[in-house]
């Protein structure tokens, strides 16, 4: 079997050319209190039953956050919302940035975290997780959906891209 002559570099690169949505997911570390990560690893695995996967780093703070509470949140971002991104890409978050940023969460339904103002907000139940190279595959099942009105964000060769409509 041949083995790849790709760097993680160029892997990443080249993974690169698939455009992704770009979601937030949340999770309440303790109770008020919301921790959230930006992830472009995100898909659906099954209508029936419904169920979504996300990637996590095995450094991310998310990590034992999931592993521990079990349920979290998905929110879809729009576009404008880069900045959003951004700050949930980071591993600190404030309370004084997200003031600035106008970040504000709610509780679905379900009692699960979301993002105000995006496309579209997920509750999710931990169904089962994988360890996967330098990363966890954690698999929910959608409890409840909300859809909003509005444009994805994207992103696609490591740049924020919205959709243009063809004339």
């Amino acid at each position: 079997m041949p083995t790849s002559s790709l760097s993680s570099f160029e892997f990443r690169k080249a993974l690169g050319h698939f455009t992704t949505g770009v979601t937030v997911v949340t999770v309440e570390r303790e109770p008020g209190k919301i921790h959230g990560m930006t992830a472009n690893s995100f898909t659906s695995v099954s209508l029936d039953p419904m169920l979504i996967l996300v990637c996590v780093d095995q450094r991310a703070k998310m990590l034992p956050l999931l592993e521990e509470k079990k349920r979290f949140g998905i929110s879809v971002l729009k576009a404008g919302q880069e900045a959003i991104s951004e700050y949930f890409a980071k591993g600190e978050q404030s309370a004084e940035t997200e003031e600035r940023l106008a970040i504000r969460y709610r509780w679905t339904a379900s009692g699960v975290p979301v993002l105000e103002h995006t496309l579209l907000h997920l509750s999710c139940r931990l169904v089962t997780s994988h360890i996967a190279g330098d990363h966890t595959i954690f698999v929910g099942e959608v409890e409840d959906a909300e859809l909003h009105e509005g444009e994805p964000l994207l992103y696609f060769r490591g740049e924020y891209r919205k959709i243009a409509r063809h004339s």
